[in-house]
């Protein structure tokens, strides 16, 4: 039993554990999440801006230098044309034309002398065509203007910018003025569009940088936030478990020392309450105990004096007057009835003060339970159904106290028969049942939760009742020792049943409750400087 209890404490404290460090996982993540995302989101946005303005900035520049090339080789080579050129014209100016500074394919476009259009195409047969110029481009290069004051010309140069297996080019068109072959360039952007991608490339290396920048910043931060915070976690569970001396280290102004402090205050506090509270209690049970051993000698004088008169009373002499008989029957059972309150002060006295300790035996229950119904001569009152031989390892006398108690108390306040069965469960480790059930009316609903209560009693009108209250509190108590428990409830038959269920063997528990307290005095030594 003790192995798997220990068992049963490692996996606590490996859960408590593991639900502790998901936590402080989960803080520190949404920390990193937080700034990776902040950090994401500005080196997008910054590498995204000087992209497109890296981009319009290389497209423009290299579109208006061979645009204004191509402008001037129209001007000054195919505007040298006659208004009616020949193939062999065309083509010789075209690859004049290609031959300029910035290297692009030229196609010229005019009607000979006959009427028929005419090609020169710098690069060949295979090289820039018509079918090569986009149809919105060709028309606005045809199409003429009017002339104005704001639009000195019939006819304009008009670019276009396309992409073709992949590759982006650059396409413009013009006419002369005045006649003449319709003009045509492309030029190829792939150099610009590589320098292009190397920027991208560039900047996405730069995010990526920033973004493991960004994570190892929240990782620091996180460290430097939530170290305290887990300080003061460890510091509070201590605190939880009853170390009232833990105490925080404080250093800094910040909020987290702030909070420091404030936890070493509350922890001051509740240390001192905590301690004046123990104090008072301490004095509490020195007193009840101090005032029922007092009254033990007087009540020893006073019981057997009562005893004689009892016996004077059960005399057929007739010695006690008839008048005063009444009052000295009263004396006797108040007397009995104060005899049993101070021992049962002293027994509760003990078990506050944690010096109760069990003396076990090997008991065969039923042997157990007709003893102690035979020695309170409730044999005709009581049913036991109990088989012989059911034995367990518990405190013969704190058993008899139990039982008594509960037996007791079914014949007062329930009805005669009580019935008390014994069973032991079948599986490994089980428990001790034992079931007391009487025929009464059975107990309220509101006073259930309140029948094990020290000095409970259902009715208030009965305050002189026979019993103390304290009765089955004491039953409790001893089971509680021994590792087991009592419940109430009402049967379905009706009547109250009381359920005792003790542990088969109450040795191993003992010497693992005796360990578990010098393990926990030995911790409260050394709870300081979290």
């Amino acid at each position: 039993m003790t192995d798997r209890h220990e068992g049963f404490r490692g996996w606590a404290s490996d859960r408590r554990g593991a639900v502790s460090r998901l936590r402080f996982t989960s803080l520190r993540l949404r920390l990193v999440v937080v700034f990776g995302l902040v950090a994401l989101t500005a080196a997008v946005s910054a590498s995204g801006i000087a992209y497109w303005l890296n981009r319009e900035a290389v497209l423009t520049r290299t579109q208006d230098a061979v645009l204004r090339d191509f402008q001037q080789e129209m001007q000054n080579r195919a505007g040298a044309l006659p208004v009616h050129p020949t193939q062999d014209e065309l083509q010789r100016t075209a690859g004049q034309m290609a031959n300029s500074s910035q290297r692009f394919s030229v196609l010229l476009v005019g009607e000979d002398a006959n009427g028929k259009v005419t090609y020169g195409n710098s690069g060949g047969l295979s090289g820039f065509a018509l079918d090569d110029v986009p149809d919105s481009l060709r028309k606005a290069v045809d199409k003429q203007q009017k002339v104005t004051e704001n639009n000195q010309s019939a006819y304009h140069l008009y670019w276009q910018r396309v992409v073709d297996h992949g590759t982006p080019y650059l396409v413009a068109g013009t006419r002369l003025i005045g006649g003449g072959p319709t003009g045509y360039m492309m030029k190829s952007l792939e150099p610009e569009a590589k320098d292009l991608n190397s920027l991208a490339w560039s900047l996405g290396i730069a995010t990526a940088l920033a973004l493991i920048g960004s994570a190892l910043l929240a990782q620091a931060a996180a460290t430097t936030v939530l170290k305290p915070v887990h300080r003061l976690g460890v510091a509070a569970r201590r605190l939880g478990e009853g170390k009232l001396d833990t105490r925080l280290r404080v250093s800094g102004t910040d909020e987290l020392a702030d909070l420091s402090r404030t936890f070493n205050d509350a922890a001051e506090a509740l240390e001192k309450r905590v301690d004046d509270m123990a104090a008072r209690d301490d004095a509490s049970r020195r007193f009840v105990a101090d005032m029922s051993h007092e009254l033990r000698t007087p009540l020893t004088a006073i019981t057997a004096v009562t005893e004689i008169l009892e016996e004077e009373l059960e005399a057929e002499s007739g010695s006690i007057d008839p008048m005063i008989e009444p009052a000295v029957r009263l004396v006797v059972s108040e007397t009995r009835r104060l005899n049993d309150l101070v021992e049962n002060l002293m027994e509760v006295t003990r078990f506050d003060a944690g010096t109760a300790r069990l003396v076990l035996d090997d008991v065969d229950i039923a042997d157990q339970i007709t003893a102690c119904i035979d020695a309170r001569a409730w044999l005709d009152a009581v049913d036991l159904d109990a088989e012989r031989g059911i034995h367990a390892r518990l405190d013969p006398r704190r058993l008899d106290v139990i039982l008594a108690n509960l037996i007791g108390n079914a014949l007062k306040h329930g009805g005669s028969p009580v019935r008390v069965s014994v069973r032991m469960e079948q599986q490994e480790g089980g428990d001790l049942v034992i079931a007391v059930r009487d025929h009464g009316p059975g107990i309220p609903e509101d006073v259930l939760p309140h029948v094990f209560d020290r000095f409970y009693k259902a009715s208030a009108s009965r305050p002189r009742s026979e019993g103390s209250g304290l009765g089955l509190s004491i039953a409790t108590e001893n089971a509680r020792i021994h590792g087991g428990s009592i419940t109430a409830a009402n049967s379905p038959e009706g009547g109250a049943v009381f359920t005792l269920r003790l542990p088969r063997d109450a040795s191993a528990l003992t010497e693992e409750s005796k360990d578990a307290g010098d393990a926990g005095n030995a911790g409260v030594a050394g709870g300081k400087g979290v």
